[in-house]
């Protein structure tokens, strides 16, 4: 509960500060740049750690696969849950009320909704990003953990001290990180006039989708062999690959923080091939339980494309709910 208090802690703070300077919004442009930072330094010492870990290097294989099949049963309860959810707020396949038919076509249309141009633009330009930062990513991981692997062989002599270090450095880059989302949110300062604006429908799709997540990672508690809290973690962390690892493996669970990099990394990965495809079969409204957090920012543009611009209104809330209970739920897990 301690670590909760911290990561959240920081994210209020940043929230705080970024709400009383956003008068200066433009001559903070650099944050981006101090968070790229942070992610990097905190996902290599992420590698560093797992590479030097034996019971890591031993099960690569089985944590490739493990991933695979956790994404997938995930993906599953997930657009299952926010399929049945849809359905009970009485909406269609294509997120119209059905008691308004075309009627509800036309309101949308005129509807005022919080996605401005100039978001759109700003999700665009994350989607252009999105290949760069998920490749320095892996490379940074990849490279810390050869790194510690040959470092293991005999260079480091005190291998507590050297997890101490790493996960001293794991914790400052999350706090590091977390209070630079805080401050975005913080500089918008619309979060919750814009989660007012579009009403309790669009609330309950991202209850419905963490919902399906945990329910998703419990099923792989039971037939993986994980245990339960390391599952419910790894189903914990919505997508967000360079935060919930690093929380993960800061309480020690460094097999699991492995299996939910590679996780969260395919979940965003595979909601590129996969939105399209269930737009398309499935609903609209289901194609925001894909991506989970990156529903609000890297994946929004393509939701958007093959839907339309107001189910983008559930995406993003989605995003950002996920992106919210993320340095909550993970560590609260963790605590029990």
């Amino acid at each position: 509960m301690a670590d909760l208090a911290l990561y959240l802690g920081h994210a209020v703070l940043g929230y705080i500060v970024g709400y009383f300077v956003r008068a200066k919004k433009d001559k903070l442009e650099w944050r981006g740049k101090v968070s790229t930072i942070a992610i990097t330094v905190m996902v290599f010492s992420m590698g560093m750690r797992m590479g030097a870990n034996d019971e890591v290097i031993e099960n690569l294989g089985s944590i490739g696969l493990y991933s695979l099949l956790i994404t997938v049963i995930i993906f599953s309860f997930c657009i299952g849950a926010t399929s049945l959810t849809r359905r009970a707020l009485g909406l269609d396949s294509l997120g119209y009320l059905k008691s308004q038919g075309i009627n509800s076509h036309v309101e949308a249309s005129h509807e005022e909704h919080f996605i401005t141009e100039a978001e759109t633009e700003n999700a665009e330009d994350k989607e252009k990003k999105f290949d760069s930062m998920t490749i320095m990513v892996i490379m940074a991981v990849l490279l810390g953990g050869l790194i510690a692997y040959f470092l293991s062989q005999g260079t480091i002599s005190d291998f507590q001290k050297f997890d101490h270090i790493m996960g001293l450095m794991i914790t400052i880059g999350l706090c590091i990180l977390l209070f630079f989302v805080g401050l975005d949110m913080g500089l918008e300062g619309t979060v919750i006039h814009q989660i007012k604006t579009v009403g309790f429908r669009v609330l309950v799709i991202p209850v419905a989708v963490i919902f399906g997540s945990l329910l998703g990672a419990a099923v792989c508690g039971i037939i993986l062999p994980l245990s339960m809290k390391e599952a419910l973690a790894i189903g914990s962390g919505l997508g967000w690959y360079s935060l919930a690892p690093g929380i993960i493996i800061d309480h020690g669970f460094v097999v699991a923080s492995a299996i939910s990099f590679l996780h969260n990394i395919m979940r965003e990965v595979l909601s590129f091939v996969l939105i399209p495809i269930v737009a398309k079969k499935i609903g609209y409204i289901e194609t925001v339980a894909l991506p989970g957090a990156a529903a609000m920012d890297v994946c929004l543009p393509i939701v958007e494309r093959q839907t339309r611009s107001d189910i983008a209104v559930f995406s993003f809330v989605s995003g950002l709910v996920a992106s919210f209970l993320v340095p909550v739920l993970v560590p609260l897990v963790l605590s029990f």
